[in-house]
């Protein structure tokens, strides 16, 4: 009986182990992640321009307080980027009762990144489905635009943000009018990066997030969580065509606040002209 329970008790601790180490890793600095996009549209003459992708921030769980962003704001200003872009899912859970306080900490804590060519959001599923309104008002309110189906210019780069189809909020024909009205190199910024309608062949570069990377990835199995015709879209650089899709891991979780074998992270993507 003694082996059994010694045996039982060292499953206890490892399982233990591993539930710390998890949610550990859920709340470790992200990675930063880079890369370099060159655009066959970038304006003649204009530099290259760094663009900062946050996603996935779920301020309320266990995995994200107000302190935790407020050290990846200051990490993510150290970087110097010349704009920011927000890919969506700021709230934790579906409490629309907290969503208001949630989402003004969020802003309060956003609103101290520092980019010479300022800071853009769309919404992402949870965000639609607990309140909308509480997260564009409290952006508002701290200056930070969020698009949905529509278009802004910042520098040399024509921004579209793309409602999240996940929620039925997507609308790529009001977005492509919204960009063709602008000058610029083209860059879609949405949460969901499986998007069933076709983009334009002019937009170059695609930013998003959604999945965390699996959050969760088991030896052998994968991640536990993601259907197999997910997982194109799951992580990192997919090249579709002369498209660059990035999808960022994010920066907390939903759910459960483990992670494992997917890091949080946040991506540094250089985008500039075309060689010739």
């Amino acid at each position: 009986m003694s082996r059994i329970l010694r045996f039982v008790a060292g499953l206890v601790l490892i399982g233990l182990a591993l539930l710390i180490g998890s949610y550990a890793a859920s709340r470790a600095d992200p990675i930063v992640r880079r890369l370099t996009v060159a655009l066959p549209d970038w304006p003649k003459g204009a530099s290259p321009v760094t663009l900062a992708l946050l996603t996935d921030i779920h301020l309320g769980n266990a995995s994200m307080d107000r302190a935790r962003l407020d050290r990846i704001v200051d990490q993510v200003n150290a970087l110097k980027p010349d704009l920011v872009l927000l890919g969506g899912d700021f709230l934790a859970e579906y409490d629309k009762a907290k969503a208001p306080k949630r989402s003004r900490l969020v802003a309060e804590s956003l609103a101290r990144l520092q980019a010479p060519l300022g800071t853009v959001a769309v919404l992402g599923n949870h965000d639609y489905n607990t309140d909308p309104q509480a997260v564009t008002g409290a952006f508002a309110r701290v200056g930070i635009p969020v698009l949905q189906n529509t278009a802004l210019q910042r520098g040399p780069i024509v921004i579209g943000g793309l409602g999240d189809f996940d929620t039925g909020h997507a609308d790529v024909a009001a977005m492509s009018v919204a960009i063709a009205k602008l000058r610029g190199a083209s860059v879609v910024l949405t949460h969901t990066p499986d998007i069933p309608t076709p983009l334009p062949g002019t937009i170059g570069l695609l930013l998003a997030g959604h999945l965390h990377c699996g959050q969760i990835v088991l030896p052998l199995l994968g991640p536990i969580s993601v259907s197999p015709t997910q997982r194109r879209y799951l992580c990192g650089v997919v090249h579709d065509g002369n498209r660059t899709v990035v999808v960022s891991g994010g920066l907390g979780t939903s759910n459960a606040p483990l992670r494992v074998h997917a890091p949080p992270d946040l991506w540094l993507v250089t985008v500039g002209p075309a060689k010739r």
